[in-house]
């Protein structure tokens, strides 16, 4: 049986903000880095405003993209008047991934208790690009991307991952 192989994929990430820029942005730069130190390749960085047409304007972009198989989003997840990311890519979904909310929320709740209940951290395939809504902060960020997705964009990691089926969904 042979063994599984790294895939780096092209991802982007884009932080939600109406007053982050990219030199103040810490959550977004940490999720970039994360992705890069795992070996994913052409990780792009881009600040949108809590807008529902330029969010959605820059994720179909980026899913039009070929080289883009993996979006992530940070900010926008909660449930105030400006927060709308969840909104802004939902009709834009092909398949809804709410295990990953889920499971999110789960998580976070050892490290914030019921508040995890205010985070629509949320997850869906459009198209054939993974696209993944974080909360803001650095420490969901961290959660996300320690605890997650390290492992679900990677191919190998076993029994499944994101990565693996992306083949079969291309």
């Amino acid at each position: 049986m042979s063994e599984r192989v790294f895939v780096p994929v092209g991802c982007a990430v884009i932080t939600v903000s109406d007053t982050r820029t990219l030199a103040t942005d810490t959550s977004g730069a940490l999720a970039a880095e994360r992705l890069t130190a795992m070996g994913h390749t052409d990780v792009r960085r881009l600040i949108v405003t809590d807008d529902i047409p330029r969010i959605r304007a820059e994720v179909t972009r980026l899913i039009a993209d070929p080289e883009v198989a993996v979006i992530l989003l940070t900010g926008g997840t909660g449930i105030t008047r400006r927060d709308v990311t969840p909104e802004a890519i939902a009709p834009l979904a092909t398949r809804h991934i709410p295990g990953f909310g889920e499971l999110f929320r789960w998580l976070s709740f050892a490290d914030i208790g019921t508040s995890a209940l205010q985070s629509r951290a949320d997850a869906w395939l459009c198209q054939d690009t993974l696209v993944f809504a974080l909360p803001g902060s650095t420490g969901a960020v961290e959660l996300a991307m320690d605890r997650i997705l390290s492992e679900q964009l990677d191919a190998r990691h076993k029994p499944c991952n994101f990565i693996q089926l992306l083949d079969r969904i291309r």
